[in-house]
């Protein structure tokens, strides 16, 4: 599976961003998708996971109430949906599959090449 991640730039704090990762060369709804981010210095981090189906969603603490990720299985692709955004979610966020429900980045075998996010204050 090869995902391609695109989407992210520079935006002010407030300010809304969405995110997409198409998928190719294998079977979307198979797997659970995850987006990731990882801040220059730090550990790379889950922010959201959804489900095969969409119906299961897990969202870190962080994003709560501020993100939404959702998927369209048609069009083989994930979304990640930021509103209200702050300096600490500047990342390079990135998208990855896995055939099991988890959020440890190391059960996720495929993984798109990454997008920056840059929020200024």
């Amino acid at each position: 599976v090869q995902l391609q991640a695109s989407g992210g730039g520079l935006v002010q704090a407030g300010d809304s961003l969405g995110l997409s990762c198409a998928a190719s060369g294998g079977t979307f709804s198979n797997y659970y998708m995850g987006w990731f981010r990882q801040a220059p210095g730090k550990e790379r981090v889950v922010v959201a996971r959804i489900s095969q189906s969409g119906t299961s969603l897990y969202y870190h603490d962080s994003v709560k109430g501020r993100f939404t990720i959702s998927r369209d299985n048609a069009k083989n692709t994930v979304y990640l949906q930021m509103n209200s955004l702050k300096p600490e979610d500047t990342a390079v966020y990135y998208c990855a599959a896995a055939s099991l429900s988890t959020i440890l980045p190391s059960r996720y075998r495929y993984w798109g090449q990454g997008t920056q996010v840059t929020v200024s204050s």
